[in-house]
């Protein structure tokens, strides 16, 4: 697979199979994938634009800066510009919620899945979603 021209339908087109796209689900609203290294955006929906800062501390924790992490805990997660509380922060996925919303992040070996979802929906339904998406890029070698 050619990851050039792809990226963006991970996020928001539904392609052949349904866990190759976030928000084509309908369990996720908006999503983004980003670079391990937390340097770069490779995909985003039009309303979810993680800022560098943001996404640097996601790749931190993801990869296991358990400072970075405490840090999260303590004081929250930053995602385009929206602060969440950090429910549970693991090997290679971040849970956060903010009211009834919240994310849900997964590390591949080269890249990092957001996925955001709404009120309206479940969280653990957008969580597989985005384990899902993740699963596959493993797979695929990303």
């Amino acid at each position: 697979m050619s990851w050039q021209g792809k990226s963006t339908a991970f996020v928001s087109q539904p392609l052949l199979r349904g866990t190759e796209s976030l928000v084509g689900t309908g369990h996720v609203d908006k999503g983004a994938i980003i670079s391990v290294a937390g340097d770069s955006a490779w995909a985003a929906s039009a309303d979810l634009q993680l800022k560098p800062e943001e996404m640097k501390v996601i790749a931190s924790i993801v990869s296991g800066d358990s400072a970075a992490k405490d840090k999260a805990f303590a004081d929250g997660l930053f995602i385009a510009g929206n602060r969440y509380v950090v429910a549970r922060a693991e090997d290679r996925s971040i849970y956060a919620r903010a009211g009834r919303t919240g994310v849900a992040i997964a590390k591949t070996k080269q890249a990092i899945v957001v996925g955001h979802h709404g009120e309206t929906q479940v969280a653990g339904n957008a969580t597989s979603t985005v384990e899902s998406l993740a699963d596959y890029l493993i797979g695929q070698g990303y």
